[in-house]
């Protein structure tokens, strides 16, 4: 696992390393353990290097083949990479290394773009090809590793982060279209992001530039396949094989390996496999002190749950409670660190991660598992029914437009920044990504537009709180055979009886104490709506109502004082938009007023939630 970044001169210019050094720096965090350059041509590469396999110095990055005509920055795990390997050898390969960016190169050496469709991981790399001056960039299926990318002053600048192009000289603007799909869904659907001129790569797709020309091009697609013929008995057996199967593959280290545990299913279910190969697996839990807290808010502390998992299976379990106070300390450094803005509260994530960076370099995670296999039974009550697209789109479109609804914008945003957006209409930002499900039935419609939207933000962002620590994240629901068995279960095993995950409940009875596969969704969030109307509606109005904060044109200030006075009494619970104001403000802060990011020296120094071992 690494950081990455490059620059491509459009002009033919040679690239410095100097300025190659300032892209590392920027992401240092995401690989201590090594950093390296290349500048030749009219490219420069660089990799900051988290060692995860093959420690030694065999795994430097950039990586160049014999003949040094082809050139590598990598950034991920490859969980097939010994059969590759012994592929690769078969077809006369040598190898120098036992790491699996060498089999990235070896395997573009004799497949060319093609190599992608052959990897079950994690990852996301450049290569600059010398024999036709090209370079080549991809991303995983799902999207679990970043990969950005802009045109500035006639270069392409490119990495794991936008801290890097920012360090080359990519000069941070808003971008208002993007801006509009934030606070509609708290999130970004298209390939674009906050910061103007600057794109994500889409999932399961390659970039090419040669001449001049960027293209990109979609080599994977979650195609939903239901097939009839399985009796449900054989589909509990294939996903629980598959399963156990998947997580052994994410085994694969050098390093040590802990977990994350909820007190959910998804991550007991892999605690459970992990903790049979690996004796006293080290798991780490969050919780939430619940004395101010009320409502539907009291059963969000899981850690009783968690507590029964990790004694089950006798894992070295670590806990971590978070107060009402915890968010505003870690606001500026924390948003440093996303600078990709997508989703609800996060602050707890980036806790956990650096719990469990102090005792491990890698760490499973459950992420997928509801995308996969219909963890959302209230989200489908909405579309179960849906007789045609249209019905179905007026549905989904208005549940998943979280923070701002069509009919308020006018209100919200400022005048000259709703004339600039007014056009950019999020419903065919919505409709550009369900569309291409439109003939699936509304279940598999809906997961396909979850796997897409919603599960691809929470990757951005698990990403980032991961790496923030040098920590690695992997998610074995995501796992090629994994999503491959679960494309291929009809929708009526999954979702029935309101109830999600049917058919992966009933597949891990046995493995997982019953109480578990039995219990309700329930997210890993804080009690925000409470702690927001208590003890925290101090530090939001100092941030929210301070003048530069109303003042920067965006939005409407009234509408801003309504939001937090409507919540404040009760009348609306509205933390998802005040979570996003908060962190937009701190976006601005650090990237567009250029405020001095916090970095880690502060971070380290502040007092840290309680732990308990």
């Amino acid at each position: 696992m690494c950081g990455v970044a490059g620059i491509l001169d459009l002009r033919g210019h040679r690239v410095a390393e100097d300025e190659l050094d300032r892209m590392v720096a920027a992401i240092r965090h995401r690989g201590p353990d090594d950093r390296g350059v290349w500048a030749g041509d009219n490219v420069g590469l660089t990799n900051a290097r988290l060692a995860i396999l093959d420690l030694s110095s065999a795994g430097h990055q950039p990586m160049a083949s014999d003949d040094g005509q082809i050139v590598l920055v990598y950034n991920g795990e490859l969980y097939n990479f010994r059969e590759l390997a012994a592929e690769l050898e078969g077809r006369g390969c040598r190898f120098h290394s036992r790491s699996d960016t060498e089999v990235v190169l070896r395997a573009y050496e004799v497949w060319g773009a093609a190599c992608v469709e052959r990897f079950n991981g994690m990852f996301a790399f450049a290569i600059w090809d010398r024999r036709d001056r090209s370079l080549f960039a991809a991303r995983d299926r799902f999207g679990i590793k970043p990969f950005y990318y802009g045109v500035c002053d006639e270069r392409l600048l490119f990495g794991s982060e936008i801290k890097s192009l920012i360090a080359a000289g990519l000069r941070p603007r808003v971008c208002n279209p993007a801006l509009n799909e934030y606070f509609t869904f708290q999130n970004i659907f298209s390939d674009l992001t906050l910061f103007d001129g600057v794109k994500l790569l889409r999932p399961g797709h390659t970039l090419l530039v040669r001449e001049g020309a960027i293209t990109t091009h979609q080599y994977w697609d979650l195609e939903f396949d239901p097939d009839e013929s399985v009796s449900r008995e054989d589909w509990h057996e294939e996903v629980r094989e598959t399963f156990r199967a998947s997580v052994t593959r994410n085994l694969v280290s050098d390093v040590p390996i802990g977990g994350y545990l909820s007190g959910g299913m998804d991550s007991a279910s892999i605690v459970a496999v992990a903790s049979g190969k690996i004796p006293r697996l080290m798991t780490f839990t969050g919780g939430f002190d619940l004395s101010s807290v009320t409502g539907l808010e009291l059963v969000f502390d899981e850690r009783a749950d968690a507590e029964a998992v990790a004694a089950e299976f006798r894992t070295e379990h670590y806990e971590m409670v978070m107060h009402a106070g915890d968010m505003s300390w870690v606001m500026p450094e924390l948003i440093w660190h996303l600078e990709d803005l997508r989703l609800g509260m996060a602050y707890q994530n980036h806790y956990i991660a650096r719990l469990a960076s102090k005792f491990v370099k890698v760490c499973l995670a459950g992420a997928g598992g509801d995308e996969l296999f219909a963890g959302y039974p209230w989200r489908y009550a909405l579309i179960e029914g849906a007789t045609s697209p249209a019905q179905f789109d007026a549905a989904y479109y208005d549940y998943w437009s979280r923070l701002v609804q069509d009919d308020e914008k006018p209100a919200f945003f400022a005048k000259g920044v709703w004339d600039e957006i007014k056009d950019h209409r999020t419903f065919d930002v919505y409709r550009s990504v369900v569309a291409l499900a439109v003939n699936n039935k509304p279940i598999d419609r809906a997961l396909y537009f979850e796997a897409k939207t919603f599960l691809h933000g929470l990757l951005v962002v698990e990403d980032r709180l991961s790496m923030a620590h040098g920590l690695e994240d992997r998610v074995p629901f995501l796992d090629n055979e994994m999503a491959d068995v679960a494309r291929r279960i009809p929708s009526r095993f999954k979702h029935a009886d309101d109830e999600g995950k049917k058919i992966l409940r009933e597949a891990m009875q046995g493995l997982l104490p019953e109480g578990i596969t039995a219990k309700r969704k329930q997210g890993f969030s804080p009690p925000d709506g409470s702690w927001y109307r208590g003890p925290t509606m101090d530090y939001i109005r100092e941030t929210l109502l301070d003048p530069r904060s109303l003042e920067r044109g965006y939005f409407e200030p009234t509408y801003v004082v309504r939001v937090l006075e409507d919540h404040l009494h009760g009348k609306v619970n509205h933390r998802l938009l005040i979570w996003s104001l908060l962190c937009f403000e701190w976006w601005n802060r650090l990237f567009i007023d250029g405020e001095p990011s916090p970095r880690h020296r502060d971070w380290h120094s502040a007092p840290a939630p309680h732990v308990a071992g």
